[in-house]
């Protein structure tokens, strides 16, 4: 009889922590623990979260697990660690220091890995990381910026993108390697990839590139950022915020809110209208490029994501794209499942476990 493998999995947001118990692929029973943005300001790092954020994931293990001799592994979301293939990695002490002293990047997400591989070294229950936001595939073209100090790098959201790709392929009866797909994450963060026979070779950065998102700037003209830049107008942590916090639709309209934006647009709105078709057209424009990368040769364009859940907005979007390729919508994220499935797949020898240095 096929063993019925128990997982604790573990993904750490800016100002939450979602943690569920999954048995046998089936999400027993799973909580998100919120903090106030006062409650976390009282903390000078990252770092000095992970005694609060760890004592509440053992309090929803006492709540809801019989033992910790249940759980047969824990799966957590990956942070900004050494960019490399997508894939399980186990945790470890090299991981955990580069996540938290944000050698490639700060983050919440730093963590989910921290505890994790505090909880496996007191237990003994084997820690891994599934298809971290760093994952790096792309090709060497992908890599060339057109300054030789500047290289382009892989940022994107590869779980749920890698997710949204294995469910179509299973849909459609084949296999992720077999496929060539365009995902677009449409959330508070906006990422569009060209993924070649199980790889992203190209991508949309996270943070610095692509369409504007709703708090995020995306790609800007360089000469004009370049003269804000030294307008003495605003400091360099102020022009920070202003492309990764208050930019892109926030900028625009005070808001991140789509249903609110959708609302002002259903009582006559223009503007609002304007700035939010923008976004969908800057998506599509990314999805059209990525589909240059794969030459053309395309076998489908999934839209995933919260934003997704936008009917407005995809319609928009597939209007332009569906020439294209079949369009394919996902709404939401479901990166707890996605976490699960694939500790299933390393626990039933389907997928190996690779180090992290």
């Amino acid at each position: 009889m096929k063993k019925r493998h128990n997982l604790l999995v573990i993904n750490v947001g800016s100002t939450s922590t979602k943690v569920g118990w999954f048995s046998g692929g089936d999400n027993a029973v799973q909580e998100t623990i919120r903090y106030s943005s006062e409650t976390l300001a009282s903390y000078k790092s990252i770092g000095e979260q992970l005694p609060l954020r760890e004592e509440d994931v053992l309090k929803f293990v006492a709540r809801n697990v019989v033992s910790f001799e249940e759980i047969d592994m824990i799966v957590s979301r990956g942070g900004l660690g050494k960019p490399a293939p997508a894939g399980a990695y186990r945790i470890d002490e090299d991981m955990r220091r580069d996540l938290l002293e944000g050698k490639y990047g700060m983050h919440a997400s730093a963590l989910g890995p921290a505890m994790a591989l505090d909880i496996c070294k007191k237990y003994g229950i084997p820690a891994i990381v599934i298809d971290p936001p760093s994952t790096d595939e792309f090709q060497p073209l992908a890599r060339i910026s057109g300054l030789p100090e500047i290289e382009r790098k892989s940022a994107l959201h590869a779980l749920n993108q890698k997710n949204a790709a294995r469910r179509l392929a299973r849909e459609m009866g084949k296999r992720y390697e077999e496929l060539n797909l365009v995902v677009a994450h449409l959330g508070g963060g906006i990422t569009v990839g060209a993924h070649q026979k199980g790889r992203v070779i190209d991508c949309t950065h996270g943070l610095g590139e692509g369409p504007f998102t709703p708090e995020r700037a995306g790609s800007l003209p360089t000469i004009d950022l370049l003269n804000l830049a030294f307008s003495g107008k605003l400091g360099k942590k102020e022009l920070q915020v202003r492309l990764v916090g208050q930019g892109g639709l926030f900028a625009y309209l005070a808001t991140t809110d789509g249903q609110k934006i959708r609302d002002m647009i259903n009582a006559g709105d223009e503007r609002a209208k304007l700035i939010y078709e923008a976004m969908s057209y800057q998506i599509a424009k990314d999805i059209g490029a990525m589909c240059v990368v794969l030459n053309g040769e395309v076998d489908g364009i999934i839209l995933t994501g919260g934003l997704a859940h936008s009917e407005m907005l995809i319609d928009w979007i597939r209007e332009r794209v569906c020439f294209l390729a079949s369009v394919f919508v996902y709404p939401g994220e479901d990166e707890m499942s996605a976490l699960a499935e694939g500790g299933l797949r390393v626990l039933s020898k389907e997928e190996e476990v690779k180090s992290y240095l």
